[in-house]
């Protein structure tokens, strides 16, 4: 999104200025979480799986991957994703729960594997 200056003001006000993004770039950047998020919700489900983890404790050990997923998300961003993300939600929250019907697979898969057979 482009921003076209007023002719007829001669100042610029560091308050008007709005930050635009490239939007292959965002989108590379997005791709790149969503991959990574479903990578570690298969790879959370397999040890979850072997560990045993069984009703709640498997959920919470989710949630923990996915919040571990997100804090390295930042420090790769170097705790400034504004400059590469339009907002912290997108590293925070966008995917948070596309990755649990993965990870509820290989989770039931590898407990079966290990457990059971």
């Amino acid at each position: 999104m482009a921003v076209r200056d007023d002719p007829r003001s001669s100042e610029k006000k560091q308050s008007d200025d709005l930050q635009t993004f490239n939007a292959e770039n965002l989108q590379s950047n997005m791709r790149s979480i969503y991959y990574s998020r479903t990578f570690l919700s298969i790879v959370g489900g397999v040890v979850s799986g072997i560990f045993g983890f069984t009703g709640l404790m498997g959920f919470v050990f989710y949630f923990v991957v996915m919040a571990l997923a997100s804090l390295g998300f930042a420090a790769k961003a170097k705790f400034s994703p504004c400059a590469y993300f339009d907002s912290w939600s997108r590293i925070v929250a966008d995917g948070f729960l596309g990755g649990l019907l993965s990870f509820v697979l290989f989770w039931t898969f590898a407990y079966d594997l290990v457990h059971i057979f």
